[in-house]
């Protein structure tokens, strides 16, 4: 799984090793990929840390050989490195290297990663496995000074929807988990006042991010003829649904 350093990944790769899945970890920083493990406990120790940048195809290409050379096939992808970019910055003002930046790291890596695993389910025996995307309610409703981050996460539903229909014949399911407002270093800010779309600053509730966690988990143990499309998971009173 991709992300594993932190926040939501951390979280699922915590849910997952604990409930026995064999789990490749992989993230920019080794040393916080490790604190992942240790997290997780002693019956996680030995698995891989990889270092990756999901942005470029050489590191992408060396984490899903380390993970066949380790395992012999690959069941299950967890598609979650992915960054906001920077705050409350206006489109107008917005540099295009910090566009670029969320859009190799949200898109392009989702693309790269989700690729290596369809060619290496594709050709295992037995074929097929599971890939699951990490969307956000940003694919549906966005909040301001946020496009970057909201064109990649709407883009990744279409890349979730065509994963999912070209892996059809090869047994590969494909879904997509949108999460709003897990408590984690990222949405820290959400307790002290974000900005609204009539303008206005106001504190908005979290979750637990251990109910994303035990989420994937439940859409990753689904037998291969199910599988969860869209799942929303987010904290209940968020202004999300309906006008605040």
């Amino acid at each position: 799984m991709t992300g594993a350093s932190s926040g939501i990944g951390r979280a699922v790769a915590v849910e997952l090793l604990r409930s026995g899945w064999a789990v490749a970890l992989a993230g920019r920083r080794e040393d916080k990929l490790a604190e992942t493990v240790a997290e997780a406990g002693t019956g996680a120790a030995d698995a891989p840390c990889v270092r990756t940048d999901v942005s470029q195809p050489d590191d992408v290409a060396a984490l899903f050989a380390a993970v066949r050379d380790r395992f012999g096939r690959l069941d299950l992808l967890f598609n979650n490195a992915g960054t906001f970019g920077p705050g409350g910055v206006p489109v107008e003002e917005l540099p295009y290297d910090a566009w670029r930046h969320v859009v190799d790291t949200n898109l392009n890596g989702a693309f790269l990663c989700a690729q290596a695993a369809y060619r290496q389910m594709k050709e295992q025996d037995p074929q097929g496995g599971r890939i699951i995307n990490n969307g956000s309610i940003s694919a549906h409703t966005p909040r301001p000074h946020s496009v970057a981050y909201t064109a990649t996460k709407h883009a990744l539903t279409g890349l979730t929807k065509s994963l999912s229909l070209d892996g059809r014949p090869y047994n590969i399911a494909v879904g997509q988990i949108d999460i709003g407002n897990a408590a984690t270093d990222m949405t820290e800010r959400m307790r002290k006042g974000v900005l609204q779309a009539n303008g206005t600053l106001m504190p908005e509730p979290v979750m637990d991010v251990a109910d994303v966690a035990r989420t994937v988990r439940h859409m990753a143990e689904l037998p291969l003829e199910a599988n969860v499309q869209f799942a929303t998971v987010m904290a209940t009173t968020m202004p999300y649904v309906g006008r605040g």
